[in-house]
């Protein structure tokens, strides 16, 4: 068995330096900011030593601290959940733009549930409703959406709402995996070996569930309701007609230095 990559004597703190130097060792390319972060997350030294050992064996370093930083908030992230990426704070002020208080607002696909968090954040006073297939997701989503009184639901896309909210959605947040299968091999491995397969895999060409999604959207959004979902640039032009044939109209926003793509459809 290979020699743990960072040891510590127990009850003693070990120096910042070498910290980094097990880190940048591991692959981490910056070190010294994760070394200052688990430095202040762990309540004691050999708390710190397993935290180390944790991110040098390659597990995502929201996991290992138990958040990540989004749009200025601090999420919760449990072990197998999708970790929010800093990209996904385009679509949030995109949606949050078009957005008034006492609108309804439904995360689906919300995972952690940082974009709705994000949302309430931004525009208070929202009616907040969210849901995700992934039990380990929905649970994260619950303690991240009480402080907002948001409601977060367990099950496949729609089927686990409320009746009471079809037709009525000011605005749908639709985050969905966008990743085609075959690229799957190809993401990072702190992605591909500790997230939740659901939550990446997007479908042969990556648009399956924005298909389904798109497919029902109308019948929930309110009139002059919009969706916005997030997908890559080279995806951006088969989204666009993925929610055309849904009878929503339909248009991309870029943004060069987040690189990210987000759609944004309204129901006509």
């Amino acid at each position: 068995m290979p020699e743990p990559a960072f040891r510590t004597p127990r009850s003693t703190w070990p120096e910042t330096a070498d910290v980094v130097t097990a880190l940048r060792t591991a692959g981490c390319v910056f070190a010294e900011d994760e070394a200052r972060l688990l430095f202040s997350a762990a309540g004691t030294p050999d708390e710190l030593a397993a935290m180390v050992e944790r991110r040098a064996g390659g597990l995502p370093l929201e996991h290992v601290v138990g958040w990540a930083e989004f749009a200025g908030l601090r999420i919760a992230v449990d072990p197998g959940v999708f970790v929010p990426r800093r990209r996904t704070e385009f679509l949030v002020a995109r949606a949050a733009a078009l957005l008034r208080p006492g609108a309804v607002v439904l995360d689906l696909c919300c995972g952690s549930g940082a974009v709705g968090a994000a949302l309430a954040a931004a525009v208070p006073g929202i009616e907040l409703h969210a849901a995700d297939l992934d039990p380990a997701a929905v649970r994260c989503a619950r303690r991240n959406l009480a402080p907002a009184g948001g409601q977060v639901h367990h099950g496949d896309l729609f089927a686990p709402l409320p009746a009471g909210l079809r037709g009525r959605v000011d605005l749908l947040a639709a985050n969905v995996p966008y990743v085609p299968t075959g690229d799957l091999p190809f993401l990072p491995s702190e992605a591909r070996d500790h997230e939740a397969p659901l939550a990446l895999d997007g479908g042969a060409d990556g648009l399956d569930l924005l298909r389904r999604v798109a497919r029902s959207a109308g019948s929930w959004l309110a009139a002059g309701g919009a969706l916005v979902s997030e997908t890559s640039r080279a995806q951006a032009a088969a989204a666009r007609a993925v929610v055309r044939a849904e009878g929503l109209t339909a248009r991309t926003a870029h943004d060069p230095d987040l690189g990210a793509t987000v759609l944004l459809a309204t129901r006509r």
